[in-house]
Parts: structure tokens; C-alpha cells; sequence
């Protein structure tokens, strides 16, 4: 590494540059131990995401060519009464400690004010950050930028490898797998679910698809429950996976994104129905381990659910919160 910070330039973040994002997060995961690898293709679809303006909401410092630190911001399309703008970053391990993150996460702070001066400049504005509580170095650089942590958010992992038992199907609902002609479902089911999320806001078909339908998406393991009688949508569980995950650990991880249930049809078993169901098929499938985060103020006992269908908690995540 070169010594003199003078020979670091500064630039936004271009979609030319996936592969040295990947490169970077593979570099923090080999300190940070996370859980999560990217390649090529990851980086490029956070990249591209419709509601990451790279000119005016990103910055990266480069070591010659290599990517020594990044932040880029994601707005929101259609928030409600306080527009969250999502800060995500990090500094290469052998170049931590000496001011590049102060000054990616000022440059990010910076970038939320414009972003929404530009797209929602009459609502409040809050800058959120969501990084493991371990990161060494963290709390420390954003409590100093004026963020407070707002929430936290609990990982934990299930081993497919011993028995799963059945878990049944609350009477008059059906399981259906997810396709095409349901997806859509799928998405208002999201949005219905979390309304009351202070960091979900509504997921437009464009988010929608570029967020969560991408290359990481496994349909297979991802199911709905219907209501018979009516033909209403219940609840939904999405599933993705990451390949370079896999490539780097071995261990194939079958990821539960979203699970949800419809403000009509909670404490009646969905979310338990679904969880049980897309556990025997991830196992079904050859995954080694499923995942999961629960929000520790989930006001549906997430945790408890995810306890009761033998998961165990692993890392635990902060929300950083700025409001601006």
C-alpha cells in the first residue's frame, strides 16, 4: 500500500467499476467475517439499481486501481412522511484509520441532501446506515458524524441437516410456489406488510425487480399462501442466495428476505406455515444452512417465530440513524 494519501483519487462510483467493488467487500470480509462474499455480477446489480444515482450519490477512493474505499446512497421513490436515504460503504482493511471513512461518511451525508433537495425536498430527511455492531472502528466514526443508533436488527441461521418437522397449514389457506402470474402478489404483500417499517418503503415494480427478482432470487424456494374461500393472498416468503457465498465458504445458503404476513391474517400461523414449508424445501434442495434477520422491535415477535422453527442467533446488525 502507498503511504502517501496524496496519491489517492477521488471519483464517483461507475458501473465500470463492479469488479473492484466485488474485490473491495471481499477484502472487509476477510476482517469484517460478515457471512458475505460478491462477485462480479453482485456489485453490478447494486450498481444499476434505479434508485442509486451514482454521479451525485457516490464516491470512491482509488489506490491506483484499486478500490480503497466507496459509499454510495440509495433513495427512496415513494416515501410517506420522512424520505430515507440508505448510506452503504466501507474502507479497505489496510486503509482504515486514517480518514477515509470520515470522509466517505461526510461525503455521503452531503449527497442525501441533494438527493433529496432533488426528489422529495418537502419531506424530512434521514440518513440511515445498517453495518454489523462488531465492525471495529464504527460506532465510534458515525457517533462522531451526529448518527445515533435507531434499532437493531439480529441475524440467525437454521442447520438443514437435522429433522424439520411439519409444520401445518392454518386451516383454509393453500401453499403455492412462487411464478409469474403470482409475483406481483408477492410484491403488495411486501409493501402492505412492512407500511409501518420505518426503513421499507413502498418497492415499485422497477425496485422490485432489480432489488429482489434478480440473478440472487430462487424462485423454487420462495412461496405465497392463499386464502381459498376468497383467493386473497396471505403471506409470502421470498428466498435469495448468494453463488459467492458458496464459491468462498462451501456453504450454500438459502436466504429468507422477506417474510410476511397480511394484517388480517396474522397470529394464525402464516409466517410459521411458510418458514416450515421453505425450510423442507431449501433442505429438500441440497442448501446447507437458511438465514434470517429479525428486527429486534418487530412488533410480531419475529424472534420468537424464527426461535420457535429452530433457528439461533448469530451476528447482530446497528441501524444508524442521522436526521438531517
Amino acid at each position: 500500500m502507498r503511504e502517501a494519501l496524496s496519491t489517492l483519487t477521488w471519483r464517483p462510483l461507475s458501473r465500470e467499476d463492479a469488479k473492484a467493488s466485488a474485490d473491495l467487500l471481499n477484502a472487509m470480509e476477510s476482517v469484517d467475517k460478515i457471512g458475505e462474499y460478491y462477485d462480479e455480477q453482485d456489485t453490478l446489480q447494486e450498481l444499476i439499481d434505479p434508485y442509486t444515482d451514482l454521479e451525485r450519490g457516490s464516491l470512491a477512493v482509488f489506490d491506483g486501481d484499486v478500490m480503497a474505499g466507496f459509499m454510495k446512497t440509495r433513495y427512496q421513490a415513494t416515501p410517506e412522511d420522512v424520505h430515507r436515504v440508505v448510506m452503504d460503504g466501507g474502507v479497505a482493511p489496510g486503509y482504515r484509520r486514517r480518514g477515509l471513512g470520515t470522509r466517505l461518511v461526510e461525503a455521503g451525508v452531503a449527497a442525501a441532501k441533494e438527493l433529496h433537495a432533488r426528489h422529495h425536498p418537502g419531506l424530512k430527511l434521514a440518513v440511515d446506515i445498517h453495518k454489523p455492531e462488531s465492525m471495529a472502528g464504527l460506532a465510534e466514526l458515525l457517533r462522531g458524524q451526529g448518527f445515533t443508533v435507531a434499532g437493531y436488527y439480529q441475524h440467525m441461521q437454521h442447520s438443514l441437516g437435522d429433522a424439520i418437522p411439519e409444520t401445518p397449514v392454518p386451516d383454509g389457506l393453500r401453499i403455492e410456489p412462487w411464478s409469474e402470474g403470482n409475483d406481483e402478489e408477492f410484491r403488495l404483500i411486501r409493501n402492505e406488510a412492512f407500511s409501518e417499517d420505518r426503513l421499507r418503503a413502498p418497492m415499485t415494480m422497477e425496485s422490485w425487480k432489480s432489488k429482489i427478482t434478480n440473478q440472487t432470487f430462487r424462485p423454487t424456494v420462495s412461496f405465497l399462501l392463499r386464502d381459498v374461500a376468497s383467493g386473497v393472498p396471505a403471506g409470502m416468503l421470498v428466498t435469495m442466495s448468494w453463488d459467492a457465498d458458496t464459491a468462498a465458504t462451501g456453504i450454500r445458503d438459502a436466504r429468507f428476505m422477506l417474510i410476511a404476513t397480511r394484517a388480517g391474517y396474522r397470529r394464525r400461523g402464516v409466517a410459521g406455515a411458510l418458514i416450515g414449508h421453505a425450510l423442507r424445501a431449501a433442505a429438500g434442495e441440497g442448501y446447507d444452512r437458511a438465514l434470517v434477520e429479525a428486527d429486534s422491535q418487530n412488533p410480531f415477535q419475529a424472534l420468537r417465530v424464527y426461535e420457535k422453527a429452530g433457528f439461533t442467533p448469530t451476528l447482530r446488525f446497528v441501524s444508524w440513524a442521522l436526521e438531517v
